[in-house]
Order: C-alpha cells, then structure tokens, then sequence
C-alpha cells in the first residue's frame, strides 16, 4: 500500500526515509524504496484509459522538485490525449521502417537460400513500402499505413502484395522483439482487404516457382527449429506430412543417405525407400544437433511433449500464419508439377517418388525395380532447384 502525507513529500523525508514501501505525493507520483534501500521514482497515471506505472528515474539522479515537473508535465499531456511514453519509444526506437528492413535482411542473410531471394526481399519493398512507411519509426507503422501499401495491389498483383505483406509482417515481428513495439499491423488487416480469386479449397498446392519463396519465409520465421525441419524435410523429400512428421532416427542411414520408411507407415502397406539430398542430409544434422540431451527423443522432429511427434496442425497453422493460403500436403503436388514441366524424368520415376504405385497387378509383378538410383539423381536436382535453379529444363543424367 502506497503511504501518503498530507501535504506530500519533503526533500528532507525523501532524502532520510529508509524503510521498504511507496511514498505518495500529489498526481500519482510515488518514492518507491526498494529492500536493499534503493529509490526510485514511478509516475501512476492513466493514459488514454489504462492506468501505467511510468518510470521517472532513480533519486540520485532526479530531484523531488524535478519529479514533480516531470509528474506534471506527464500529467498535462496525459489529460489532453496524449502519451507520454511516445517520446521513450521513440527514444528506444531510434530506427525507421527503412533502416529495419535493411536491418532484417542483413541479420538474414545466412539463411537466404540464395542471393536472389535475399535481393527480392529488399526490392520488394524498395517498390512498395519504402515511399509509403520508409521514413516512420518502426513504432509509429499502424494498421492503416501497412493498407496503404497494400491496397493498391491486392487485387492487381495479389501474389506480391502476399509477399510484400508477409515481408512487412517479418519486420515488424523483429521489431516486437526488439521490445520496440507489441504487435504486428501487418497481422491485423485481413478484414479490410477485399477477396481475391483462390484455388479451390482441396489440397491447395503452392506452385513450384514459389516453393522456394516459401522456404525463404520459413527460415525467417521465429518458429520452433523442430517445426521448420520438418516442413523443410517434407518438402525436399515429396513425403506425405504424416511420414515425414513421424519419421524416427531407427529409418536413417547416415552413411548410406537413405531414409526407409516401414511398410506400416506407408499409404500402399510396403516399405519405401526415400534419397536423401545434401540439404535433407543437412537438416538432419541440425536435427541431431537440437536433440534432448536426457532420454533421446525416437522423432526426428519432436513435438513439445518428450516421445511424441509434432502435430499435423502446428505445420499447417504455421504455413498459413507465413501468409501462404495452401495444405501442407500440396507440396508433393508442387514436386510432381515441377518433374513433369522442368525435367526430363521419366513418369515411372516421378510417381515412385512419391511412393505411387503405377500400372496394373501384371505389370507390378514383372516391374520389381524401385529406380532408387534415377529417384536419387531427380531428388537432387529438386533440391538444386529449390536452393536457387533458374527453371530451365533439366535433363536427368541415364
């Protein structure tokens, strides 16, 4: 409980008081006297309805005359409409919209899968952002000024408008985390946009040309390591999301490169033997990396609970909350677009791929060859693909 005299402080009680507490004076203003005998000055006020504790600063620095000149001055704004802890925000944030997306992108940098989509990242919002909120503070950027961005090409160009959208999104999630503001404005406008075409509703599939902009999205989301393996190793590996999310160290070769999924856990009930390509390799180290010291964990990628593996809706949830409307499952249908229309590999490889069966009971008896090795050659180059090919035909080596 806050004790208050009656007339207020004086600089005498303030400079000799010892004793744990708060210490009223007029308009909010408190001495709080810590245990260990530290003081300090708070500032209890309402501001624009919600009542705030406002540090004002430590005795040995702040006088009580100048605690009440603070106190009033914060007070006066306060009354009129206004914050008065714009000016520490602005103090803290020190950076514009423009100065934090560069920010962003250099931070990013390791992770963009190539130079390509780290310039994207950057141009996109040269062309569409910068003249609008380049010049704001990070913490000043509201809701109406993230749709002044965008409305002018959400119905035009709806695929970038979703990329410049999801861009804005990631610079302001880094500046929440910054501590320079507490939400996201790009999060909270969907209702204020109008609807654009969609694909049909039934395993959405995302293109292939944007597959790699997605991955790009992915890494630079904040989501759990486990979380983002797996949706990577999915996607490298054209697995079906049940597969790759309860997929166990025990079906790895390291050595080998291949992961053997049982027959028990395959859709046609028979064992299906997947190449893995250096960046599948690649997350599995990383995998191996975050696992739980104590009782190793049997997943690959674990979900929360110790023993039990990620959900299917933690990698949906985070797909559509990267700004992409499509099913996780649609990924397959995205590697299976891209082997008809930018290779060469024959329709046989392209299905066994995806653990497809082909042909009739007969010509299944006589056609024994799982093609691994062709399978192997096609799974690379998707890989290659996906880390940055520029889309030409590729043809795949005999």
């Amino acid at each position: 409980m806050t004790a208050k005299a009656k007339k207020g402080l004086t600089a005498a009680f303030v400079r000799t008081v010892s004793e744990p507490g708060r210490y009223g004076d007029a308009l909010g203003l408190n001495l709080v006297v810590s245990p260990a005998g530290a003081k300090r000055w708070i500032q209890r006020i309402t501001i624009r309805g919600k009542r705030v504790d406002l540090g004002l600063g430590p005795l040995a620095a702040v006088s009580l005359a100048e605690a009440r000149e603070l106190a009033a001055k914060n007070f006066r704004e306060a009354r009129t409409g206004g914050d008065p802890l714009r000016a520490k925000r602005e103090a803290q944030a020190a950076m514009t919209f423009e100065e934090a997306a560069r920010a962003v992108h250099e931070s990013y940098l390791p992770t963009w899968r190539s130079a390509k989509h780290g310039q994207d990242f950057l141009s996109s919002l040269q062309m569409h952002a910068f003249d609008r909120i380049g010049a704001l503070k990070v913490q000043d950027v509201t809701p109406a000024d993230v749709l002044a961005v965008l409305s002018p090409i959400w119905t035009a160009k709806p695929e970038t408008a979703r990329r410049v959208r999801q861009r804005i999104g990631t610079v302001m999630e880094w500046a929440v985390a910054k501590g320079w503001r507490q939400d996201n404005p790009a999060a909270s406008i969907s209702k204020a946009l109008p609807k654009v075409p969609r694909l049909k509703a039934h395993r959405v599939a995302l293109p292939y040309a944007e597959v790699s902009t997605y991955l790009e999205a992915l890494a630079a989301s904040g989501a759990g390591p486990s979380t983002k393996q797996a949706l990577e190793f999915l996607i490298l590996t054209a697995a079906r999301s049940i597969e790759a999310r309860e997929a166990r160290w025990s079906e790895i070769d390291m050595d080998a490169k291949v992961w053997t999924v049982p027959a028990q856990r395959m859709k046609m009930k028979r064992d299906h033997k997947v190449p893995l390509s250096p960046r599948a390799m690649a997350i599995l180290r990383e995998a191996a990396a975050h696992k739980r010291n104590s009782e190793p964990d049997p997943f690959l990628f674990p979900g929360l609970k110790a023993g039990r593996p990620l959900s299917d809706v933690a990698l949906s949830k985070l797909t559509k909350a990267l700004g992409f409307p499509v099913d996780v499952h649609g990924f397959r249908t995205s590697f299976r677009t891209w082997a008809q229309e930018k290779t060469t590999a024959a329709h046989e490889v392209a299905e066994a791929a995806l653990a497809h069966t082909v042909g009739n009971s007969v010509s299944q008896a006589y056609a024994r060859s799982d093609m691994f090795e062709k399978r192997r050659d096609l799974m690379d180059r998707w890989a290659g693909y996906l880390a940055g090919a520029e889309g030409k035909v590729i043809r795949l080596r005999q």
